[in-house]
């Protein structure tokens, strides 16, 4: 496991993350990679687009792409505007409709916003979210990306990028999310207190739990470290759910 960590606007989120993982007996490989300390690369990469023709700036204002659909329609693609005041974005030259998700088999995406040239580069100066982590992930080596299934829609986009790059593409992953009683996904912008720091292993096996996991029923003599080895022995994706839902009871 490697960890790229975006600061945001949640102050000391970073930190309490990396805290829980070691809490949690969840070790990663290598160094952390903060993104932003990662500026310069994300600037090689949009200026390697920009030399193969590849992105192009837009002017468009998000109301005009509100009124048309909610999907841009490449308006500003010939019209060789200038970087003031503008978003970089993609040309999307071979538009990915479809992936295979270790999880849940193929995987249709909305054929709009598979051809939709997204923003790489927004007008206030911030690196956008397909970039960065394209880039962090090519940088890092990484294989097979598991994540939520709240980020399956950018997959897409996000092979797109590697594509035009010329990268190897990832395997994917999506895991259930887990939902409080509003049907929201637990999460620090819905208000979800942060995991404690007590005994770590009623939790694990809640969370085994919920992906399906077989857990002994004599978890509670084993160690942390002891549970978690059984744990990735006894790894079983055929066992997993594809549903969101309410979050596991420890």
């Amino acid at each position: 496991m490697k960890i790229s960590i975006r600061h945001g606007k949640y102050r000391g989120a970073a930190s309490r993350i990396l805290h829980q993982l070691e809490h949690y007996g969840l070790e990663w490989d290598g160094e952390v990679l903060w993104q932003s300390q990662r500026h310069e690369a994300y600037r090689d990469a949009l200026a390697w687009l920009q030399q193969h023709r590849q992105s192009y700036y837009c002017t468009c204002p998000r109301r005009r792409i509100q009124q048309i659909g909610g999907f841009y329609d490449g308006y500003c693609r010939e019209r060789q505007r200038g970087p003031e005041n503008a978003a970089l974005r993609l040309r999307q030259h071979a538009p990915v409709f479809a992936f295979d998700d270790r999880l849940r088999g193929r995987v249709e995406a909305d054929r709009r916003l598979a051809q939709e040239d997204f923003i790489i580069h927004r007008r206030d100066g911030l690196f956008a979210y397909n970039l960065a982590v394209v880039v962090d992930d090519h940088f890092q080596g990484i294989t097979e990306v598991v994540r939520g299934a709240d980020l399956i829609e950018p997959t897409v986009r996000q092979i797109a990028l590697c594509q035009q790059f010329g990268w190897p593409v990832p395997d994917w992953l999506h895991l259930p999310l887990a939902l409080n009683h509003d049907g929201h996904k637990l999460s620090k912008q819905n208000h979800a207190p942060a995991l404690p720091d007590g005994d770590a292993r009623p939790l694990l096996v809640a969370a085994l739990r919920f992906l399906g996991q077989p857990v002994s029923g004599g978890w509670q003599d084993l160690t942390q470290d002891k549970l978690l080895s059984d744990a990735v022995a006894q790894w079983n994706i055929a066992l997993m759910p594809q549903e969101n839902a309410l979050k596991p009871d420890a």
